[in-house]
């Protein structure tokens, strides 16, 4: 809100003194017969008091049009500098040059996610992106949060997420994936609909507080999507009822390279040789020590513990399960 009331009275500014200028040399032109040169070099001359001689002799009428000039002028230029100089002193100058540069950062990324809101579920998205390292553009309309982003090195945008013209600054046109975090399920319907008009190709999943939304969000255009509370409340129940097996996958994490557990093996990422190959010819138990407990056709249709004779297409995805020094080696190797 500060930042537009400055904006405002900087371009309010910049405005009027354009316009004297204009109303100047339109004088000099239309009452006195001047030619634009010599109607501009006047308005120059006399709106910023140098004091040069005049190119013609002044009669009454000239005189009492830059009388009346330059008092305005001093008015229109006091505004303009006492405008500028508090658009300064409140670091909106320098903060707007900052903008700038997230802007064509963005500008220059592929294959990155978009993730809107930064509430609890939005940080979670984030910590989890940056930890494996993936790019990420935060959409965020509350400018005191959008600073804390920009502070710790987040390429954030400011803006109200439903709107187009908000997504295509965030990049949503060469964005991979899109999450949209925010507390309102009709805002991110909205969210959801306008991503998926601008870039179809582009992964959404949404956030969904109500189980009346979960069919509205799919329809629009989810890919996924997740419902927190519902998901806390089967965990918990869950805990009573297999205490061991939650445990255990609670245990599966996959934070980052120090503490990893489960991976995903892109087919399309893995040597020529092994494609339609089996699982037993890739042999990933013997080469690092993971074992595949799932794999996903290119089809999309997932296969949890496949046979060693399952074929590897272009398209699939092996999910593979090791200690955090076996998943690194299987992120050296492939």
């Amino acid at each position: 809100m500060i930042n537009t009331v400055f904006q405002s009275r900087l371009y309010r500014a910049i405005t009027y003194s354009v316009l004297i200028v204009s109303l100047g040399v339109l004088g000099y032109i239309v009452f006195f017969g001047y030619s634009l040169i010599d109607a501009l070099y006047m308005t120059v001359i006399t709106i910023s008091t140098i004091g040069f001689g005049e190119v013609h002799p002044f009669g009454t009428g000239e005189k009492l049009f830059t009388i009346g000039l330059i008092i305005s002028s001093l008015f229109i230029f006091g505004y303009a500098v006492s405008s500028f100089s508090e658009y300064l002193i409140s670091g909106q100058f320098f903060y707007q040059l900052k903008v700038k540069k997230v802007q064509k950062q963005i500008e220059q990324l592929q294959g990155h996610t978009i993730v809107c809101g930064y509430g609890r579920n939005g940080r979670q998205a984030i910590s989890k992106l940056k930890s494996y390292k993936k790019q990420v553009v935060v959409v965020e309309k509350f400018e005191g949060i959008v600073k804390q982003l920009d502070e710790k090195g987040v390429l954030t945008i400011e803006g109200d997420a439903t709107l187009d013209e908000t997504l295509l600054r965030a990049g949503i046109m060469n964005a991979k994936n899109l999450i949209t975090a925010l507390p309102s399920d009709a805002d991110n319907l909205f969210v959801v609909l306008t991503a998926k008009q601008l870039n179809k190709d582009c992964k959404i999943i949404s956030r969904a507080s109500k189980e009346t939304s979960y069919s509205k969000l799919k329809i629009a255009g989810a890919d996924n999507v997740i419902m927190p509370d519902r998901l806390g409340g089967s965990h918990m129940a869950s805990l009573v009822v297999t205490p061991d097996v939650i445990e255990f996958v609670d245990r599966l994490t996959i934070e980052g390279e120090t503490t990893a557990n489960l991976e995903e093996v892109a087919i399309n990422d893995l040597p020529e040789k092994y494609l339609d190959k089996t699982i037993l010819d890739l042999d990933l138990r013997k080469k690092t020590g993971c074992t595949v407990i799932g794999y996903r056709t290119p089809n999309k249709e997932y296969i949890i513990n496949p046979e060693a004779e399952v074929k590897l297409e272009a398209g699939g995805n092996l999910i593979v399960l090791g200690r955090p020094e076996q998943i690194n080696t299987l992120r050296r190797l492939f």
